[in-house]
């Protein structure tokens, strides 16, 4: 029975349980797909990652990303969970920025300060909704179609539409229909008013992720990127912003976001919460 190292990490917050924590395993090249969806079953997280051989050159590691129902190209905190384990397990990039291998191809990530970021990548779907699926969105979210101010495709591998409405307040009132949504990935932004809620972030999400089996996810980072591309690119956000996430969980997320050329980087805070060695 082999024993594998392992790691919980909690990803976007620099405080204690408050972020989104993944499940890392690390040198699993040897397992197979049973045994890694069993164990992200069994591991009750929102994501496990397994990082593996790389198969190009380009790349420093491979990860794998397994949600309780199935495999995801990408996702935003279990990149950044994966990158901080590899690292304190002796990982040594090959060159300025930690290179992940994924579904998606290859993502860049680089360390700021006391946190990691990474390229947002490209969209694999945007654009507008079709009127019966904003009118099922809105219905689903319990409120009047007029509230959503803004609402597109934003999918960079789970399938995120997003969704924007006038405040923080707005947000955090959510009280979503799930099983009217069973099927979708929403994530809702509104922004934060200085004056009333204070500097700290300028935006409030919250990610329903009802189509990968997580009704609310805590802090997410693909949803994020996808945000950050929509929002700085049409004009609605500055070129740098913190997004606060998690809040109607009682979790304090951060995700810093900032456009950097023609690149977003999605930022935040990770810590090793679990270590130690895992039989399969």
């Amino acid at each position: 029975m082999p024993e594998l190292p392992f790691q919980q990490v909690d990803v976007f917050s620099s405080e204690p349980f408050k972020g989104n924590p993944v499940a890392v395993v690390i040198g699993a090249d040897d397992l197979s797909d049973r045994q890694m969806a069993d164990f992200a079953k069994w591991t009750n997280l929102s994501e496990t990652t397994f990082v593996l051989t790389p198969t190009t050159p380009q790349a420093d590691y491979r990860v794998r990303i397994f949600t309780q129902v199935g495999e995801l190209p990408f996702a935003g905190h279990p990149t950044l969970g994966t990158c901080h384990a590899w690292l304190t397990n002796g990982g040594t990039p090959r060159g300025d920025a930690i290179m992940q291998e994924c579904g998606v191809g290859l993502v860049p990530v680089r360390r700021q300060q006391e946190r990691l970021a990474f390229a947002a990548p490209a969209l694999l779907r945007s654009g507008p909704l079709d009127e019966a699926l904003l009118v099922r969105i809105a219905k689903g979210l319990g409120i009047e179609q007029s509230s959503i101010l803004h609402a597109r495709w934003a999918d960079n591998g789970p399938g995120w539409i997003a969704v924007q409405l006038g405040s923080k307040a707005e947000v955090l009132a959510l009280d979503p229909d799930y099983a009217a949504l069973s099927d979708l990935k929403i994530g809702v932004v509104g922004a934060w008013d200085a004056a009333q809620d204070g500097p700290e972030a300028q935006f409030e999400v919250r990610a329903f992720a009802m189509g990968v089996g997580v009704k609310e996810d805590p802090v997410t980072g693909s949803l994020n990127a996808a945000l950050g591309q929509w929002l700085i690119g049409s004009g609605r956000a500055p070129r740098s912003y913190v997004a606060s996430q998690g809040t109607a969980l009682g979790r304090a997320g951060r995700v810093h976001v900032d456009q950097i050329g023609d690149d977003i980087w999605i930022g935040g805070v990770t810590r090793t919460n679990i270590s130690g060695r895992v039989s399969f």
